[in-house]
């Protein structure tokens, strides 16, 4: 298990630890109140073009990066232009904005904002401050609607939208802030948010449940080649994560009928060639986050296992009434 893990796991729990930790824990959450207090008594302009926040209040996965990209398929279906922007965590972190992609490295883009480029398909822009990403893609014309990815932290971006995403399993936590618990500001800050999407569990009153499934696996050697999860059943596995969540991509990979050796790796990891290399030709199934970082050296018999997500009717209804509005009244300004 990595350290990551270890410490995710123990912040589910109350324990010494967690217990001495608290009065730097005290000291953190009254500077994110304050700062977020200030940005509301003096909040930035509004930006020409809605903007939807995708973040999370807890340190670790919570299904955002499939919840993005699913997100910008489903408002090109509905009619919008859609494009992302990203701090381009694990990538170069320029002050400059960055247009990301599909020749774009992970170590300049980032993996999250080269993987979401890639699969939906959008203009990607990255840069530490997400405004001035924003007036990239403005300038290029390159859309009519902003997703921001890890962005609700980040507020000098102006935001019409929020949505939280919430790991249905881990939920909260030991419900502290850091450094003592998985909280990046007070859970009483869920109630400030549009929509809180739970991944996993069963979702408390008033939040949304997303599924996350597998697809099909393809070959980092020659992307054309596919083959099903399921396929890989009946012989030991390789599993590489280096996600937020590592586990979540194990059990599903369990679920599916294989027999696996976890390698769990901290979040945004950049691997080495000889991290993938076990010994025994057994095949290694990735994550597509950890794959679009290993294209270059990766071993033959290596493969990325896509995630993707499924939105509640309830929830994208309630999105397209939300976004109808602020379309109507951008249109009567």
């Amino acid at each position: 298990m990595s350290f990551e893990s270890r410490i995710q796991r123990a912040w589910q729990h109350r324990g010494l630890l967690s217990t001495l930790l608290l009065p730097l824990s005290a000291l953190y959450c009254a500077v994110v109140t304050r700062r977020r207090r200030t940005f509301l008594q003096a909040p930035p302009p509004p930006l020409p073009l809605p903007v939807v926040v995708v973040g999370n209040v807890t340190v670790g996965g919570t299904g955002k990066t499939p919840m993005v990209i699913r997100l910008c398929e489903w408002l090109r279906e509905q009619g919008w232009r859609p494009g992302v922007v990203s701090r381009g965590y694990g990538g170069g972190g320029s002050d400059r904005p960055l247009r990301v992609t599909e020749c774009s490295s992970a170590t300049d883009a980032g993996d999250e904002p080269l993987l979401i480029a890639l699969r939906a398909r959008v203009p990607v822009s990255v840069c530490a401050d997400r405004v001035a990403a924003v007036r990239a893609l403005l300038a290029d014309d390159a859309c009519d609607i902003v997703v921001a990815d890890d962005g609700m932290q980040h507020y000098r971006l102006p935001r019409d939208v929020e949505i939280a995403m919430l790991d249905g399993r881990r939920r909260l936590g030991n419900g502290r802030c850091l450094p003592a618990g998985p909280l990046r500001e007070p859970a009483s800050r869920l109630q400030e948010v549009d929509f809180v999407v739970s991944t996993e569990g069963e979702p408390a009153a008033g939040e949304y449940g997303m599924a996350l499934h597998l697809d099909a696996a393809w070959s980092l050697a020659d992307s054309s080649q596919r083959r099903q999860p399921s396929d890989f059943s009946g012989t030991t596995v390789h599993a590489v994560a280096g996600i937020g969540n590592p586990e979540r991509f194990f059990a599903a990979l369990e679920a599916a009928g294989l027999h696996i050796v976890r390698h769990a790796f901290p979040d945004h990891h950049r691997y080495r060639a000889e991290e993938l290399v076990f010994g025994d030709g057994a095949p290694v199934l990735m994550t597509e986050k950890d794959a679009v970082k290993c294209l270059e050296f990766a071993p033959s018999d290596c493969w990325a296992v896509p995630a993707s997500a499924e939105l509640p009717a309830a929830l994208t209804a309630a999105l397209d009434e939300r976004l109808r509005k602020l379309r109507n009244g951008q249109e009567t300004a």
